[in-house]
């Protein structure tokens, strides 16, 4: 089989996925995404924005190059000609091309991957993909590709970066957006790297140290006169099982190099969901999606899902709210110092919450 990396279509004039979406939860029930004006929800199905897949290829490149910008990863990015100095994620694909053999002309299967790990030999690549959960392996047109759409969406959502996206910041918190952003992006953000065991960070500074550290505990020849890593040299940092020397692990600079995970165990510490294009937050030694890093330093609001930058804001039961969007979810009456109801995250008023047992 034969593989070909694809240059990837910069068009700045695809229009965005939006209104009219049908939702994919609903199943033909909801008439198509009509947004509220604040919350991130349609307003026919009530259903979420992730649930109508409303991103567009292009606009996800658009926001991993937003995030990668301005920090230590902008090589994965590239400019956009014409695009006012906006970067664009360089994003992987991959197309495995392989030969049906039948007594006819030859014809070709091809298999492509929305998404692969760069820098990697394709056998290396597909190893990396056939270590993940079928259903969740990004290849165009599957389960899988909409759920690597659906995890960026919701691991990495963009009013958690661009002030602009964001309908609950008062006057004066866009700077401490600006700073909060800016500050993760210096000190957490991290894209893992796919490498075999003790082979991460090769060529770069931080992996000197360790490769010392390696040639020590290569063992002796064994007797079939092989070289072999020393039985559990490796261990993922996970499961803390042993990963074998010849299959792919992933890196994460921001732990150090001399600590790897499998593949299926490089999730986020919080929610346990695997890490979409290995984008991963490093924060007290661990690593944390988007979301949940973000909420682990300010809270997020129930109502428009947003960080809150407000020091005054409503609690209650765990969660926060921007004191503007805590409303009753039917009625949109707000419930400052009046009597309410919330299952689970629905928040309602008194008279709502009868009506629907009724």
């Amino acid at each position: 089989p034969t593989a070909s990396a694809v240059p990837l279509q910069m068009s700045v004039s695809q229009p965005p996925a939006g209104r009219g979406v049908p939702c994919l939860r609903c199943r033909g029930m909801c008439t198509g995404f009509e947004p509220h004006s604040w919350r991130k929800i349609c307003k026919a199905c009530r259903c979420s924005q992730e649930d109508h897949s409303l991103s567009s290829d292009v606009e996800d490149d658009r926001k991993i190059g937003r995030l990668l910008s301005d920090s230590k990863y902008a090589t994965l990015t590239a400019r956009v000609k014409g695009g006012d100095g906006v970067r664009i994620y360089k994003r992987n694909r991959m197309i495995i091309t392989n030969p049906i053999v039948s007594r006819k002309d030859p014809t070709f299967d091809t298999i492509t991957y929305e998404w692969a790990p760069p820098g990697l030999t394709q056998k290396l690549a597909m190893q990396y993909m056939e270590l993940i959960p079928k259903e969740m392996q990004p290849v165009a047109g599957t389960d899988g590709a909409y759920y690597r759409r659906r995890q960026l969406m919701r691991q990495l959502p963009l009013y958690d970066q661009d002030p602009s996206q964001c309908r609950g910041l008062a006057e004066g918190e866009l700077k401490l957006m600006e700073d909060f952003v800016k500050k993760y992006k210096a000190e957490a953000l991290g894209v893992g790297e796919v490498a075999l065991p003790g082979q991460g960070g090769s060529g770069k500074e931080e992996g000197k140290p360790q490769d010392k550290s390696i040639s020590i505990s290569k063992p002796p020849e064994s007797t079939n006169g092989a070289l072999e890593p020393a039985a559990g040299s490796y261990r993922c940092e996970a499961c803390k099982q042993a990963v074998p020397g010849d299959g792919p692990v992933v890196y994460a600079d921001r732990a150090g190099y001399s600590r790897q995970w499998h593949p299926a165990c490089f999730v986020c510490c919080r929610c346990a969901e695997p890490l979409v294009d290995l984008i991963y937050f490093w924060k007290s030694g661990a690593a944390w999606c988007g979301r949940h890093y973000c909420e682990s330093l300010r809270p997020r609001c129930a109502g428009c899902d947003e960080i809150i930058f407000s020091e005054d804001y409503e609690q209650a039961e765990g969660m926060a709210w921007h004191k503007k969007h805590f409303a009753c979810l039917a009625c949109e009456t707000l419930l400052s110092g009046k009597p309410f109801t919330l299952d689970n995250t629905t928040l309602l008023c008194t008279i709502c919450s009868r009506s629907k047992r009724l």
